[in-house]
């Protein structure tokens, strides 16, 4: 019935942050219009489409890599793109529903109800996928396990592509996983004066105290900037280092024996993490050079890490493999 339909729609909206709320009223009424109407489905989900795409950060959203492009990869177009994911998805799942809306910055989004081959499409949790043309990366948001190869394979035939793999980064905000991998945001370069000099009698090489401190901080800023990029950065709010390493002291044989590895998780939380770990760095509250650790969640467009160590004599290096 076209009332519980809206009830359902109302239902999504309504979870959403309080900073809508104003936006929510609008929509209600768009809705009431639409129920006196007695409008179908196809508009709801339009009009919920619509109201995703203006509002992307909702949600967690995971980023995924295309791999080993085919030769002939660039010149895929939309009309084609929609044309084999459309089919791929439709001839292994009976019941599928799938919409498509290129938006003004050339983002294809697609909306994906799924279904079985005895149930139809569940409306009320769809899958969000947002992918631009002739870029490595594509953009996912609230997709079961079950429904992952399918979406993977249809993706990997529609761009030419031969793989695709967890890009291991994830966060709220669409908008700053997008400006970090697709390099949207103000970065700064190394300089000749990106390093910090080494340690020198301050008083005998610098009668100026003052502008050996201003060279200092004007340094530790360059080293904070080139890490994490010009204000503002992507507004990434976690970063997460899961450990698995050895005891490496020299006092203690009862660990350093030990076969086992430490494992624990490191979690770094922040409204705005890249903002945040700048100003410590440049504020002098945390040494210079920046460890690759945290650097890399920039130039690696990386959140989640695996810090492993590979045995006496190597040292522990970051990777990024999923649990």
């Amino acid at each position: 019935h076209i009332s519980y339909k809206f009830s359902c729609f109302l239902f999504i909206f309504f979870s959403t942050s309080n900073q809508n709320i104003i936006m929510l009223a609008d929509y209600m009424k768009c809705c009431i219009t639409i129920s006196m109407n007695r409008l179908n489905l196809k508009h709801i989900t339009n009009l919920e489409m619509i109201y995703h795409i203006e509002n992307p950060d909702q949600g967690t959203w995971h980023a995924c890599q295309l791999a080993e492009a085919q030769d002939d990869a660039v010149c895929v177009e939309l009309t084609q793109f929609k044309e084999q994911f459309k089919a791929h998805l439709h001839g292994v799942i009976r019941h599928i529903s799938i919409k498509m809306k290129k938006h003004e910055d050339e983002a294809i989004w697609i909306r994906i109800a799924w279904g079985d081959n005895f149930s139809k499409p569940n409306h009320l949790k769809p899958t969000y996928v947002v992918h631009h043309l002739h870029t490595s990366y594509v953009f996912i948001s609230n997709l079961m396990a079950k429904h992952k190869i399918f979406l993977c394979q249809a993706l990997v035939i529609a761009t030419k592509h031969g793989s695709i793999k967890d890009g291991h980064l994830s966060t709220r905000s669409l908008t700053a996983m997008r400006d970090l991998l697709l390099r949207r945001y103000q970065q700064v370069f190394p300089n000749a004066h990106s390093r910090i000099p080494q340690e020198r009698n301050t008083l005998s090489s610098h009668p100026c105290i003052g502008k050996e401190h201003s060279d200092h901080e004007e340094m530790r800023h360059q080293m904070s900037c080139e890490a994490f990029g010009q204000s503002p950065s992507p507004k990434l709010e976690t970063a997460v280092y899961r450990l698995e390493t050895r005891y490496r002291g020299n006092g203690n044989h009862t660990l350093s024996d030990r076969e086992e590895f430490f494992r624990g998780v490191v979690r770094f939380s922040s409204s705005s993490l890249l903002d945040s770990l700048r100003h410590c760095v440049a504020s002098g509250m945390a040494e210079g050079p920046v460890t690759p650790l945290l650097s890399a969640i920039t130039q690696r467009g990386r959140n989640y890490f695996v810090i492993t160590d590979k045995g006496p004599g190597v040292s522990s290096q970051a990777s990024a493999q999923r649990p």
